[in-house]
């Protein structure tokens, strides 16, 4: 009988042996887009620049802790000709360039709150989405940021820090500086944006000591989209996630880190932490059972599991008992 170690390696090896094979295929029948346009980094078509309906995409879907599987926390709403950038943790850019779509494009970016797992990414947006790249011009207009109450303290700081380098940037490329303003609009509960149909609402949530903390509530012609932030379960979630199209939810696996806490004592104060900020997978699972989803996508999972559906299930085991609704353990660059 194959041991589950063996049943693994045998897995990674082969998902390693199709990747391979896939890329020989492509460079043998002369196919080399995907080795394309190397100063700006984007390897297949871009994506279209209007969409009619509203969609979303994982762009990270970790923890602080850093992984090579998963980047850490950030999402794009994608609707009419707007993307709305919620998060912006370690690897933001590159998986929005694996994903089609050029940083440059982007002028709104939305905080849940400013915990580094979440803003980590922030500094590398700003220089990309501003420089432009290889297929598209930089941002030529300000930066919108929209976050809680103690925004535009951290991302002045971020700038002032950068300033020397930017300075440089700006004599040495001639690259305009309109795309370098940066505009805040702070509200931790309310409508933030509300133009062409689209509106985006901010609502208080309970992440611990981190506060202030916000989720974000996203509709367009009846669909809703909510992204959770970090928190603890709140009656605010439920209200605010009511009769959503999708949950974008936070959650640690109770059974996981139990299991961590064993093999791992002296992380102790750590998981004990995680479960006074975060909520539990069984927890967001009431959470959109009462709030009547029709889906929910689990994102910043602590501990994060592999990317294979097997630990994946075993991460989320419990929540189909609870919401009869439709649940995916989210994977970087899954879009709904």
């Amino acid at each position: 009988m194959i041991s589950r170690k063996d049943f693994i390696k045998g897995a990674l090896s082969g998902i390693g042996a199709s990747v391979a094979v896939i890329g020989g295929l492509k460079i043998a029948t002369g196919d080399l887009n995907h080795l394309a346009a190397p100063l700006d980094g984007l390897s297949i078509d871009l994506r279209p620049r209007f969409y009619d309906d509203m969609r979303v995409i994982l762009l990270g879907t970790g923890m602080p802790t850093s992984s090579i599987n998963r980047s850490k926390p950030a999402n794009v709403v994608m609707v009419r000709d707007k993307l709305f950038l919620v998060d912006c943790g370690e690897g933001t850019v590159r998986r929005l360039l694996a994903s089609g779509m050029p940083p440059s494009r982007i002028s709104d970016v939305l905080f849940t709150h400013h915990h580094s797992d979440h803003n980590s990414g922030f500094d590398d947006f700003m220089v990309s989405s501003w420089t432009g790249g290889k297929r598209e011009r930089g941002r030529q207009v300000p930066l919108q940021i929209y976050g809680p109450t103690n925004t535009r303290q951290i991302i002045d700081k971020f700038m002032d820090a950068w300033k020397w380098d930017l300075d440089l940037r700006t004599k040495h490329t001639g690259v305009s500086t309109e795309g370098l303003k940066v505009e805040h609009h702070e509200k931790n509960d309310g409508v933030v944006y509300d133009t062409d149909g689209i509106e985006v609402r901010a609502f208080t949530v309970d992440h611990g000591v981190a506060k202030p903390a916000i989720g974000y509530r996203f509709e367009y012609k009846g669909k809703v989209i909510v992204i959770s932030g970090d928190t603890l379960p709140t009656q605010n979630m439920i209200k605010y996630a009511e009769s959503a199209d999708i949950l974008i939810h936070e959650a640690y696996s109770k059974k996981w880190l139990e299991r961590g806490l064993k093999k791992n004592p002296h992380l102790e104060k750590i998981i004990t932490n995680i479960v006074n900020y975060h909520s539990s997978t069984l927890e967001v699972a009431e959470i959109a059972k009462k709030a009547g989803v029709k889906q929910l996508v689990f994102t910043h999972l602590m501990p994060d599991p592999a990317v294979l559906s097997y630990f994946e299930r075993d991460w989320a085991k419990g929540t189909g008992d609870i919401f009869d609704g439709k649940i995916t353990v989210g994977r970087d660059l899954m879009e709904f």
